[in-house]
């Protein structure tokens, strides 16, 4: 089947779709699925907005909220994970995934579904190593540490995909897996985004959890967004046991959704072609969510995971086929995601703006059948028992306590924090009130915690895999770019000057218009730089990558 992938889509929907429209007139067929890596931002209203961490300047409504009223309907099922800038609001409803619209899916905090026969997994947020090992203690109304830490990536969801064993086909993650450059055209890499030097030199950049996943995983395909340029490589892992055939990730990163920018892709996917053409729960991660429903933990407190280390009684859930066939029992072997959308907030009305609309923490009625379905705890009503009772929603005073590890275990494996560039990425936008910090998360360790024992391509094997996947970075002619769109934005395209570009069925889509002029350069010292034009936001706080 044809899947597209976009990159940070920023809540331009109507863009996408429509750039996904012209795709399939110049290209081979329809597209099949739409699976976007996060950034997505299901803004409803107002209230929506405010959850978003971004500068309140670049708080755009931009076209969801059409899409959630039923104005429209995505023309192709969509697939997405949680970024960095995002309705926390909204999607906190949904930690095990639901429907945000109809026809538009969110995977959860993390999750895994099938369709056609694809497994299709993934996790949100990025990673914060100081905000790890914690519970999912935050909800609205948020502060502003909260309105951060919200869409950091913990342990628990983490140890959970790590207990799945069967093959997966299609992984998709936020920031990227750290060491991933390493296994694709690297120079090329560094000659596009130059101030990425010194954290792939050190080894720094990306995310030590992501990578730990990507090693457990080993997935046929990885997509990922976040540090906004095209990139793609070929990571060879290694067979465990003798005999074993070695698998191969073929990972793909995509930019923002920009004119001229390479942020959709489309690919052929093998698929079973007598699967079910709907969406379908995957049994092997309903059980483990089942197993580890006891994990779940709503406080600001430090904790570990499970391990074989004589503190635990269990570390082991992977799921036997026994707790699988008992887990299908109680779904009455139905395993297709009902479509059980539902509007559970008030919708943007573009002729009454609504500009205090009330911030409600809500308990979402598709999370509540899910859970009742499965027998396990809505994250969300735990949170707001723990708020009647402790007052702990939305309060930031466990965390500034400062690292005690109330869980008695050894500090976590992760003691670098890599969601800061240590060089300023010219792309983006610093918040000055959070410049002190992304000082302090810029001079980390360069120690990697890696334990990845794959092979390292030959740069030739990279660059002739990165040339595998071609461009597809068109948009409608009838959208709108001003000159702050593109002036002095960094020539992401792989192309030269006048070059066809072709999908990726080798169709001629359009030329590539000649690459503009960059201003990147290697600084010789660290400089801030805060870009204010940009027509659709690049705002990035001091967790931010891209």
């Amino acid at each position: 089947m044809r899947v597209a992938v976009a990159g940070c889509c920023h809540g331009e929907l109507d863009k996408i779709y429509e750039t996904l429209a012209l795709a399939e007139r110049r290209g081979a067929g329809p597209i099949d699925l739409l699976l976007c890596c996060g950034d997505f931002q299901a803004v409803r209203n107002e209230a929506d907005l405010r959850c978003m961490a971004v500068p309140p300047k670049y708080r755009h409504m931009q076209t969801f909220y059409r899409y959630y009223s039923g104005e429209k309907k995505a023309p192709v099922l969509t697939i997405f994970i949680g970024g960095n800038h995002e309705a926390s609001n909204h999607l906190q409803e949904l930690p095990y995934g639901g429907w945000v619209a109809p026809n538009i899916y969110y995977l959860g905090l993390a999750g895994v579904v099938k369709y056609r026969g694809v497994r299709i997994g993934g996790i949100s947020g990025i990673f914060k190593s100081h905000d790890y090992r914690k519970g999912h203690f935050e909800c609205p109304p948020y502060n502003s540490a909260t309105i951060r830490s919200i869409y950091h990536v913990r342990n628990v969801e983490v140890y959970k995909l790590k207990q799945l064993k069967q093959p997966m086909d299609i992984f998709l993650s936020h920031d990227w897996p750290r060491s991933i450059y390493h296994y694709g055209n690297k120079k090329q890499l560094l000659k596009t985004k130059s101030f990425f030097r010194q954290e792939v030199e050190n080894n720094t950049l990306g995310s030590p959890a992501a990578s730990e996943l990507l090693e457990h995983l080993k997935p046929t395909y990885w997509f990922s967004a976040h540090l906004h340029v095209k990139f793609a490589a070929l990571m060879q892992h290694q067979a465990k046991d003798e005999g074993e055939t070695a698998k191969a990730t073929k990972f793909l990163a995509l930019d923002k959704c920009l004119p001229h920018r390479d942020f959709l892709q489309v690919i052929e996917i093998d698929h079973d072609p007598s699967a079910p053409d709907h969406l379908e729960y995957d049994i092997e991660w309903l059980t483990i969510l089942r197993a580890t429903n006891n994990l779940i933990n709503v406080t600001a407190r430090l904790w570990n995971m499970p391990e074989n280390n004589g503190l635990h009684t269990r570390w082991d859930y992977s799921p036997t086929e026994e707790a699988m066939n008992e887990v299908l029992e109680t779904l009455n072997h139905d395993l297709k995601v009902p479509f059980n959308f539902s509007v559970t907030a008030a919708c943007h009305d573009p002729s009454k703006p609504q500009t205090q609309v009330q911030l409600v923490h809500r308990i979402n009625p598709q999370t509540t059948e899910f859970c009742a379905k499965l027998g396990i705890t809505d994250i969300n009503v735990s949170l707001q028992k723990a708020k009647e009772e402790h007052h702990l929603c939305g309060e930031y005073e466990e965390q500034e306590e400062g690292g005690s590890n109330d869980s008695g275990e050894e500090p976590s494996e992760y003691n670098t924090d890599t969601s800061a560039l240590s060089s300023t990425n010219p792309d983006e936008i610093v918040l000055e009130e959070e410049e002190e910090e992304e000082e302090e998360d810029s001079f980390v360790s360069a120690q990697s915690d890696l334990n990845t024992t794959s092979l390292e391509p030959s740069s030739d094997l990279a660059s002739d895999f990165s040339a595998s996947f071609s461009d597809v970075r068109i948009l409608p002619g009838s959208m709108f770019v001003s000159s702050d769109d593109t002036s002095g934005s960094p020539g992401s395209g792989e192309g030269k000057p006048g070059e066809a570009v072709e999908s990726g069925d080798g169709k001629d889509l359009t030329r590539v218009p000649g690459k503009r002029l960059s201003d990147e350069s290697v600084p010789e010292q660290r400089k801030k730089i805060k870009r204010r034009n940009q027509a659709i936001y690049a705002a990035e706080d001091d967790d931010d990558a891209a």
